[in-house]
């Protein structure tokens, strides 16, 4: 069985202890959780959860469907990368000294897009938004070059391609299904 990329995309209402219950499901399954980004959505009142994880087709669709059984929650979905646009952010701390002394710094920042956030006479803070792959490879080749201080990565944050979120389509066939029924 192979086992590939899964983002899940939760919606629910923002309340007290779901992260734990969602963090459950995939405990049960022994599936590990990649990333984790929790956020409000455009729908107010609404908020996303967005987890990766490495799943089979099967397994995660039987994760999706048990956590989308759950009273708190609205909707959940996964998609694979070809569904999503997705991002990542990195944050790289790193010796000015060695920074200033770099060969090639200003080509190095250009190659990766990276965005200089904080420069003092200790340390220099370098920003770069990307996928898993690209922030990366800046940390790998700034670890051979000077090495890193610290290190942090965000939790993946994505939208679907489609022209609507999909809890909208679902929330106006809702209302639409309403409507009918008081008439």
């Amino acid at each position: 069985m192979d086992k590939k990329l899964y983002t899940v995309i939760i919606f629910s209402e923002n309340s007290v202890g779901l992260l734990n219950q969602i963090t459950i499901i995939f405990t049960r399954r022994q599936l590990n959780i990649e990333t984790l980004s929790v956020s409000p959505s455009a729908i107010k009142g609404i908020h996303k959860f967005t987890i990766t994880t490495f799943a089979t087709a099967d397994m995660i669709d039987k994760v999706v469907k048990q956590i989308d059984k759950r009273v708190d929650i609205l909707k959940a979905y996964y998609n694979t990368d070809e569904d999503l646009v997705h991002q990542e952010i990195a944050l790289y701390k790193l010796s000015t000294e060695l920074f200033i002394k770099m060969p090639g710094v200003e080509e190095l920042i250009r190659k990766y897009n990276a965005r200089v956030l904080e420069i003092d006479e200790d340390i220099v803070v370098l920003e770069k938004s990307g996928h898993y792959a690209e922030t990366q490879a800046l940390f790998k080749e700034l670890s051979e070059k000077i090495g890193v201080l610290q290190f942090i990565r965000s939790g993946r944050i994505a939208i679907t391609k489609s022209k609507v979120e999909r809890l909208s389509d679902m929330l106006a066939t809702m209302e639409k299904k309403i409507k009918t029924d008081e008439l």
